[in-house]
């Protein structure tokens, strides 16, 4: 009887019979200098960054009276949102978007396509001279494309595409870069999935698409990504391959909005600006995830 009452008090005022240690209180971060110019230096980023797009939607929304002013002002003072409706009243804006949206999908597939196919056989698949087909793929990263614009606009002409959307789709689905990024992305991958594949009597083209096409669908998204990006806002191009109307991307056909010798509105010209800016923000806030595991894919191995 004298044991279990003196054993009572003991075990019930023992840290182990369940009852839980109160939780330590964390210490409150201290501003340092380094914190504070870590803070200074991404601020600074984000105003050189996002100032000329703020600076592009409010001048859209001014009206035309005040951004032609001499001296503009960084918010408007009123609301217009007049521009808007006059780019649709002076451009064809559903086709120039149709256009830009055919043209962009057809070249971003195609560079998927084509990036993960030869990326595949540079990583994969030995043959005789590969490292020197390799290194001559990504010599043509080097060459700019104002140099072979003359050759490509006369294969173009040869072959009875001028002044059409394929002149501007054809050329581009090859791609240097996308073929080197998606190289580096099968090399991550282990051989031993091929050979798993290759005694289960699986072929080249079985094993690419049922084994490793599936493993890089992250890269395959950056590539889709960067290529939407690029050919989206492209204007060189469709400016020397292209001389209907009718065939116009979004970039080119939004400068007739400066009107003749530059005397359109600026406001109305912005506008068109942002509007164009709306797919690509649109891709960026769905794809941003996929983009980013994609580019940090390679150092979890």
């Amino acid at each position: 009887m004298t044991a279990t009452t003196a054993s009572g008090p003991t075990a019930s005022s023992g840290t182990g019979t369940g009852q839980r240690p109160p939780q330590q209180l964390r210490r409150p971060r201290l501003i340092t200098v380094s914190f504070l110019g870590k803070v200074l230096v991404l601020s600074i980023a984000a105003l050189l960054t996002l100032g000329p797009v703020l600076w592009t939607v409010s001048t859209s929304l001014r009206p035309v009276t005040e951004s032609l002013g001499a001296t503009p002002t960084i918010w408007p003072t009123s609301l217009d949102f007049g521009s808007y409706a006059d780019v649709f009243k002076q451009v064809d804006m559903w086709l120039l978007v149709w256009n830009s949206v055919l043209v962009t999908a057809a070249c971003a597939i195609g560079q998927m396509i084509t990036a993960a196919m030869a990326g595949y056989v540079f990583a994969k698949v030995p043959f005789k001279g590969r490292e020197a087909i390799f290194a001559l793929v990504l010599a043509t990263m080097m060459v700019p494309m104002q140099v072979t614009i003359v050759p490509v606009f006369m294969l173009i002409r040869g072959m009875g595409l001028a002044d059409t959307l394929l002149a501007l789709i054809l050329p581009a689905i090859p791609t240097a870069f996308g073929t080197f990024l998606m190289r580096q992305y099968f090399l991550g991958l282990p051989d031993e999935l091929g050979e798993a594949a290759a005694i289960d009597g699986a072929g080249p083209w079985r094993t690419f698409f049922s084994v490793y096409a599936p493993l890089a669908t992250p890269g395959l998204a950056i590539v889709g990504i960067l290529a939407f990006n690029f050919h989206w806002n492209e204007f060189f191009r469709p400016l020397i391959l292209t001389i209907s109307e009718q065939n116009f991307t979004l970039p080119l056909g939004l400068v007739s909005l400066q009107g003749n010798m530059g005397t359109g509105s600026v406001a109305t010209v912005l506008a068109g600006v942002v509007i164009s800016m709306i797919p690509a923000l649109v891709v960026f806030i769905f794809g941003q995830r996929t983009l980013r595991e994609g580019l940090t894919a390679g150092s979890h191995r």
